[in-house]
C-alpha cells in the first residue's frame, strides 16, 4: 500500500506524519524511520479527523514502539491537522493516550504553536542510578532527570541507555541531562527512549523544567535550550503544564507501507 506523508519537525524532533485511520505495523515504522536506509525520523504520527474541533494522535518511536504521550509530536500533530484542514486555526483538542489536550495553532506556518502536555507527577525523593542522582518525573511518559554542572560534557550516549534499561523502569525511560543556567533558562539534552539523543522532547523539557522548579533550582515560566533551540514552559491555573515552541514543515512524499 502507498501512502502519503508529511516531514514535521519541532526543534529537530522530526516525525513522518501520516493521516488516518491508518494500520502500519512496527517493522514498517522502524524502516521508514532508519536514516540510512528509510526516510529517517525520530518517530511516526498518524493524525484522524474527529470532528470540527477534535483529532486524533498516534505516536510511534522509530524502533516501532508505541509511546504514551509525545510534546514535539502533539505540537507537529497541530500543525498538520490545520494545514490539511482537519481542524480550523485556533483552540482544539487533541485525543492522545493520556486523554485529550488542547492545542493552540495558528494559521501562520512560522507562528509557535501552545500545546497542554498534562499534569506533571513528580516523585518525592531521588533515586541514586550508575552512581548519579536521578528524580524521576511523569507526563504521561516516565522521565528520569539529573542535574549536571556542563549539559556539554555529559555522558548522554553512554548513561543514557543504562538509564532507559535500569531495572527500576520496567517500561523503560525517557532521559534527561539538565544544566540550570539561571531561575529562568536551563539547558537539556535527551536520549529518549526507543530513539536514542534526539535535538528535543517535548515532555522531557516540561519534565525537566517542572522537576527544576520543585527543587527551587528555578521558576516558571522557565525557557528550555536543547540542541533544536529552545521553548517556553509553564504551569496554567488548572494546574497542566504548557509548553511553546515552534515547528518546522520540512518535505512530503509518497511511501510503502
Amino acid at each position: 500500500m502507498r501512502a502519503s506523508y508529511t516531514h514535521i519537525n519541532g526543534l529537530g524532533n522530526d516525525f513522518l506524519v501520516f493521516s488516518g485511520p491508518l494500520r502500519i505495523s512496527a517493522q514498517t515504522i522502524a524502516t521508514l524511520c532508519d536514516r540510512a536506509t528509510g526516510i529517517g525520523a525520530d518517530g511516526v504520527l498518524v493524525v484522524s479527523p474527529l470532528s470540527e474541533k477534535r483529532v486524533r494522535m498516534q505516536y510511534w518511536n522509530a524502533d516501532g514502539s508505541p509511546a504514551e504521550m509525545c510534546g514535539n509530536g502533539l505540537r507537529c500533530t497541530a500543525r498538520y491537522a490545520v494545514a490539511n484542514r482537519f481542524v480550523k486555526p485556533g483552540a482544539f483538542h487533541v485525543e492522545t493516550p493520556v486523554g485529550p489536550l488542547e492545542v493552540v495553532c495558528p494559521e501562520e506556518q512560522t507562528a509557535p504553536i501552545e500545546t497542554q502536555i498534562g499534569r506533571v507527577r513528580c516523585a518525592p525523593a531521588a533515586l541514586n542510578l550508575q552512581n548519579c542522582s536521578w528524580h524521576t518525573a511523569t507526563v504521561g511518559n516516565p522521565h528520569a532527570i539529573t542535574f549536571v554542572a556542563d549539559v556539554d560534557a555529559a555522558p548522554v550516549a553512554t548513561l543514557g541507555p543504562l538509564i532507559e534499561h535500569d531495572t527500576h523502569f520496567p517500561n523503560k525511560t525517557n532521559v534527561e541531562f539538565a544544566e540550570v543556567v539561571d531561575p529562568a533558562r536551563i539547558r537539556l539534552r535527551i536520549w529518549e527512549r526507543g530513539v536514542g539523543e534526539t535535538k528535543a522532547c517535548g515532555t522531557g523539557m516540561v519534565a525537566a523544567a517542572v522537576t527544576a522548579a520543585q527543587a527551587k533550582q528555578t521558576q516558571l515560566p522557565v525557557t528550555v535550550c536543547v540542541p533544536g533551540g529552545e521553548a517556553k514552559v509553564w504551569i496554567d491555573p488548572d494546574g497542566y503544564a504548557r509548553l511553546l515552541g515552534p515547528v518546522e514543515t520540512t518535505a512530503s512524499g509518497v511511501t510503502d507501507i
